[in-house]
């Protein structure tokens, strides 16, 4: 059984700038979401040199316009796009976030990508101690 579920897709609350950004930023996210994990993990790597640390409202900010203008990353099964598009939005500002992946620490299983700022996850609804993350890009 299916069940329906409301996404927050609202663009118009993104200003335009903003949003043309996250638009240019999510193709790019969907297209190494679909890369192995190694190769993630060494683009990241490399696209952080030289970022100061973000903070965590940047990060927040960040996720809100992904979320706000992208519907792949609007929905709870676009983490991985999300967390990307997140990441790759506070770069092009300078900035670099943590970049999480893991699982849930309770049952059922399953894999989470996020972005978190000093341990703490961004705009998650979960407590930090929820998922066990397997690695980070800091």
């Amino acid at each position: 059984m299916t069940m329906p579920e409301a996404v927050p897709y609202h663009p118009r609350e993104v200003p335009l700038p903003r949003r043309l950004l996250v638009w240019a930023v999510v193709p790019v996210a969907r297209l190494l979401a679909r890369a192995r994990p190694r190769r993630i993990r060494a683009v990241l790597r490399v696209l952080r040199t030289g970022a100061r640390p973000a903070t965590f409202d940047e990060a927040l900010a960040a996720r809100q316009s992904v979320v706000a203008a992208s519907l792949v990353c609007a929905v709870r099964e676009g983490c991985l796009p999300r967390s990307l598009a997140v990441v790759l939005l506070c770069r092009l500002a300078g900035r670099w976030p943590e970049w999480c992946v893991g699982v849930r620490t309770l049952p059922p299983f399953g894999a989470h990508a996020w972005v978190a700022v000093q341990g703490v996850p961004v705009g998650e609804d979960y407590p930090a101690d929820y998922f066990r993350t397997f690695f980070t890009v800091s």
